[in-house]
């Protein structure tokens, strides 16, 4: 069986249903074909955060001497497996070659502006959603343990009040009476009101049903296994639920771009990097609020009656297994600041590939060789909090519309 479509997306995630919400307003045909294992899904589990605060490119001064020091701890905030693979080791010494100042001078503009502009579409969709997705922007809190780590978060904020992100800081005694789960003891807090924090289950399961009330067919476990190319455009998608003859298509698949983009004889530079988040029953009236803990790299956010442990960054290949260890590290990464984490009732463990590319900047724009291929994945770390904009960017490309952002540094085929 084929099927036309205006737009098939590949990917359900909230690229993906952030970008058929989009595209459906604007009067689309909108497929989306999704692998569909939620559970397993980056916009299932990971920490909720909405976050101008973090327009700072992974790739940044001083990260790859840290996670050098790391990356052979498997309870360490930062571990890679070790191992014979190439792709692996380009992307490390491309990485290596981003992390410095003048590729964070130029990023960090880019980047604000997107998570500013999500940021008010969070806001917006969230009041049109059925479901309460528990968004609320309240801030975030970026604890320190060190007087080393609180000399690098005051180096950040200013960088960050440069590029109009406001903060505030709060030095030792001060910092409990702002947030009194905290132990004694501590360095520091820094306060950046501006952040804001959701459930990512909740609004996108909301979201895609406004989509699909809007008009979207979004299609579950259905794999794309190949494509059929002609005159430098895509003209037909394999899918193990049918073929697809669509006028565009929109790459929004995380971790497994690269394996789709290959099928097209592209290169889409991305590594997946496991996350782990442990959710728990939280207590009234406690933790209202959502901290980073920034020197055992451990995101906390309220969740409605919950309340979620998020961190690790795992460079393992696409192995979806479960490492007691990593688990281990987020819980005591977490009891070294706060008190009561470790008598909470468990609720869910989760695990998931976040898609890095080596300069921290997603893979965002037309394909300069597919012409009716749009690239939407690659964001790591702050997927969550760039979905929304990202699906109304890459609607603005579908009907040929200016993007709204300058997109130079985003191309998609920027690493060759």
């Amino acid at each position: 069986m084929s099927n036309n479509t205006d737009v098939l997306i590949i990917g359900g995630g909230i690229m993906g249903i952030s970008s058929a919400y989009c595209l459906a307003d604007l009067g689309c045909d909108v497929t989306v074909v999704d692998l569909g294992r939620d559970e397993l899904a980056s916009s299932y589990g990971n920490a909720g955060l909405v976050c101008p605060s973090h327009s700072v490119p992974l790739a940044a001064p001083g990260v790859m001497g840290e996670g050098l020091k790391w990356m052979f701890d498997p309870e360490s905030p930062f571990y890679i497996r070790p191992r014979i693979d190439l792709n692996l080791f380009r992307w490390l010494m491309k990485f290596r070659s981003f992390a410095n100042q003048e590729h964070v001078d130029r990023a960090v503009p880019l980047l604000r502006d997107l998570h500013l502009a999500s940021r008010g579409l969070f806001s917006e969709w969230s009041d049109q959603l059925e479901v309460d997705s528990h968004y609320e922007r309240r801030g975030l809190f970026y604890v320190y343990d060190s007087d080393k780590g609180m000399q690098s978060g005051l180096h950040e904020a200013d960088l960050m009040r440069k590029a109009n992100i406001p903060s505030t800081v709060h030095l030792g005694s001060a910092a409990i009476r702002l947030v009194p789960e905290l132990r004694e003891g501590l360095a520091g807090v820094i306060h950046y009101p501006d952040d804001a924090h959701v459930d990512p289950a909740r609004f996108v399961d909301g979201l895609a049903q406004h989509a699909v009330d809007k008009g979207v067919t979004l299609i579950n476990e259905a794999e794309a296994v190949g494509f059929e190319t002609k005159d430098a455009q895509i003209i037909k998608v394999r899918t193990t639920r049918g073929d697809f003859m669509p006028e565009q298509v929109v790459l929004a698949s995380g971790a497994w771009t690269p394996e789709l983009a290959a099928m097209l004889r592209l290169r889409a530079v991305i590594q997946p990097a496991k996350g782990y988040s442990i959710t728990y029953a939280r207590p009234v009236e406690s933790f209202n609020v959502p901290m980073l803990l920034v020197e055992s790299r451990v995101a906390v956010t309220p969740m409605g009656p919950n309340l979620r442990l998020a961190g690790t960054l795992e460079m393992v290949g696409m192995d979806l297994g479960i490492n007691e260890r990593r688990l281990n590290a987020i819980n005591k990464g977490a009891a070294r600041y706060l008190n009561g984490v470790d008598s909470l009732g468990h609720v869910e463990t989760w695990r998931g590939l976040r898609p890095c590319t080596p300069d921290g900047l997603p893979l965002l724009g037309r394909s300069e060789r597919l012409n009716n291929l749009v690239f939407a994945a690659g964001h790591a770390m702050i997927g969550l909090s760039l979905g929304p904009v990202t699906g109304q960017v890459v609607a603005r490309l579908i009907t040929g519309e200016e993007p709204g952002f300058d997109l130079s540094m985003t191309k998609p085929e920027r690493f060759g």
